[in-house]
């Protein structure tokens, strides 16, 4: 491996907010592993944190990976735009924030329970295990139940 400079310091799986980052893949695309963190804001991210972006996830040290964790606990603290965040005026608490790892799928839990607690159209659809987001749904997604017509065996 030619771009590993330093064989000792370099850290081949990095454990980053409960998720295995790999650390021969370049920063920007290892942090995308972590759910709620894509392309543009984990370039963002790195930027702010002045990571060079040519460096290997398994180059960072401590202090490095600490400031992005930083920045994706709280993004305003770094002037990062609230139009750039996931989670925008949470419904309960009105706030702007940046959902990551294990945040993103407790969000996303409380949201369809909510849907389905007020009744609402999306809500019984999800509860029916239908599709939500307008698709046909006359001939596709049978799983389990096909419909159609059975050949006899004697013709």
């Amino acid at each position: 491996m030619s771009y590993i400079s330093n064989e000792e310091e370099f850290n081949h799986i990095l454990r980053i907010l409960n998720k295995n980052v790999d650390g021969k893949q370049k920063v920007m695309y290892a942090f995308t592993t972590i759910p709620g963190v894509g392309r543009r804001f984990s370039n963002l991210a790195l930027k702010k944190a002045e990571i060079d972006l040519n460096k290997r996830a398994g180059e960072l040290t401590k202090e490095e990976i600490q400031k992005v964790l930083d920045i994706l606990e709280d993004p305003e603290k770094f002037d990062i735009p609230l139009w750039f965040l996931n989670r925008q005026k949470d419904y309960k608490t009105g706030v702007f924030k940046q959902n990551v790892s294990n945040e993103l799928d407790i969000a996303l839990r409380e949201d369809i329970l909510r849907l389905k607690k007020i009744r609402a159209h999306r809500g019984l659809r999800h509860y029916w295990r239908l599709r939500v987001r307008g698709q046909h749904t006359k001939t596709t997604g049978r799983s389990g139940r096909t419909v159609g017509v059975s050949r006899t065996k004697g013709l």
